[in-house]
């Protein structure tokens, strides 16, 4: 058996940005599979997505093998569907963007 090369990224949904903190499974995810295509990959590659324990690691304790994590529902997306009602969404405060800060 062979298989064709190809090449990706590993990127957790929550390293995409995102209005209400951390990234989420709405816009900026599929603009950032839009973004894969045009580049030429083919595969995105993540971490866990399910919920999480206390210490808040998919690898540490993790609830559930076949549940998702709620937090990477986006809200934008459930108010544009009418699960949610805009005013629901619009009462909630934007967190400011998460920033990773390498030390080396």
């Amino acid at each position: 058996m062979t298989f064709q090369r190809a090449s990706g990224i590993l990127l957790h949904p929550t390293c995409l940005p995102s209005r209400f903190g951390i990234g989420d499974l709405g816009q900026s995810a599929y603009e950032f599979i839009d973004f894969l295509e045009r580049s030429g990959q083919k595969l995105w590659q993540v971490l866990p997505l399910g919920p999480t324990g206390d210490e808040h690691s998919p690898y540490i304790m993790n609830y559930s093998a076949f549940a998702g994590n709620p937090m990477l529902l986006s809200l934008d997306v459930l108010a544009g569907e009418q699960l949610l009602h805009p005013d629901e969404v619009a009462g909630l405060h934007e967190a400011p963007a998460i920033a990773l800060t390498l030390i080396g």
